[in-house]
């Protein structure tokens, strides 16, 4: 295996990797790939949001998050149907993105919740054909994302030129690294497979009502970071049901966990490591290979912003009580639309 090909690698490669290795210089020279590969990435994420941040302000640093998940996911995954197909694909993709979180920002919470249905209904028909390539965790969480750092007036039309920016670029790196991808999927194909008794389409519509019921909630109870909630439900309802429960055991104790070690720094490590702890956290992901410790390491960077906002003890406790209840009503969610899926096709037949 080249250099390059090593690089290639994600976290779970790059450690099966090491740990095969029986020769100590070998493994020590794996382990310096390995690192050197992380220290790239997290060099170029950094350097891609401070970039977005500077041309579209620093309320619009999320939208570089956003495209940078984009360009990062689709330069080695596609939508799963023909190229020239996906790329109108992905610019519908990007206008929900641009207009449905703000929009449902503006309106009541019973409308709010139809809006939220809508765009991630659509989000998921769009780019979550091929339900394993897991392409809703970068879909539904970019709608999750900007819906939590909505804006206003002068920035949100900053927001807009931003996303804009970010279609077009990663349309580009889509068309390079597709175009000579063949399928017979087509456009089409997409109306001809929706069916409600299929598995596909009833975990769209599980993924969309879950997530979508699950802010609704969170806004009705004014529950602060609703988004939190969201994206824990979003997060432990994979395709394949026998992973949820495994999600939501390692989802829970990982953001127990995130909060204790993110508390320990806080009050025992100098003033200055504490901007730095979003860096430790994207550090941490990235030398995670599992779904629980990736939990763990993404709480410093929301946690890092959350204590700014509503101070530490409230910021640790709502990160907490987020996760534990998007998981447990995801998993609720999950058992109830699978009964009542069973009970319409007994009395349907």
């Amino acid at each position: 295996m080249t250099f390059y090909q090593e690089l290639q690698l994600n976290q779970a490669g790059s450690k099966q990797l090491i740990k095969d290795v029986a020769d100590y210089p070998e493994k020590l020279r794996h382990i310096a790939i390995y690192l050197f590969k992380i220290f790239l990435t997290l060099a170029f994420c950094m350097a891609f949001v401070i970039a977005y941040t500077t041309f579209f302000g620093h309320d619009n640093s999320i939208v570089g998050v956003v495209v940078l998940l984009f360009v990062m996911v689709f330069r080695n995954i596609d939508l799963g149907f023909h190229t020239p197909h996906a790329i109108p694909s992905l610019l519908g993709i990007f206008a929900i993105l641009a207009f449905g979180p703000h929009l449902a920002h503006t309106q009541h919470l019973f409308i709010a919740l139809c809006i939220h249905c809508i765009c991630i209904g659509t989000l998921m028909f769009l780019g979550c054909h091929h339900i394993m390539m897991f392409n809703h965790s970068t879909l539904v969480l970019s709608y999750l994302l900007l819906y939590g750092y909505d804006v206003s007036g002068s920035a949100y039309i900053q927001r807009l030129v931003g996303i804009t920016f970010g279609a077009l670029l990663t349309c580009i790196v889509y068309y390079r690294n597709h175009s000579k991808k063949t399928y017979d999927l087509k456009f089409q194909n997409l109306f001809e497979a929706f069916d409600l008794h299929s598995s596909r389409t009833k975990w769209q519509l599980l993924l969309t009502l879950s997530v979508s019921s699950a802010l609704f909630i969170a806004e009705l109870f004014h529950i602060p970071r609703a988004m939190w909630v969201g994206i824990a439900t979003m997060s432990v309802l994979v395709p394949h049901r026998a992973g949820i429960k495994v999600r939501v055991k390692q989802r829970i104790p990982g953001n127990l966990l995130g909060d204790f070690l993110f508390l320990l720094i806080y009050a025992f490590a100098p003033d200055f490591i504490y901007n730095y702890i979003g860096i430790v956290g994207g550090i941490g992901v990235g030398l995670s290979a599992t779904y629980g410790w990736q939990a763990v390491f993404n709480t410093f960077g929301a946690l890092s912003i959350a204590t700014s906002l509503f101070g530490l003890q409230s910021a640790l406790f709502y990160r907490f009580f987020n996760n534990v209840f998007g998981a447990i009503y995801g998993l609720l969610f999950d058992k109830l639309f699978y009964r009542c899926s069973d009970y319409l096709h007994k009395l349907s037949a």
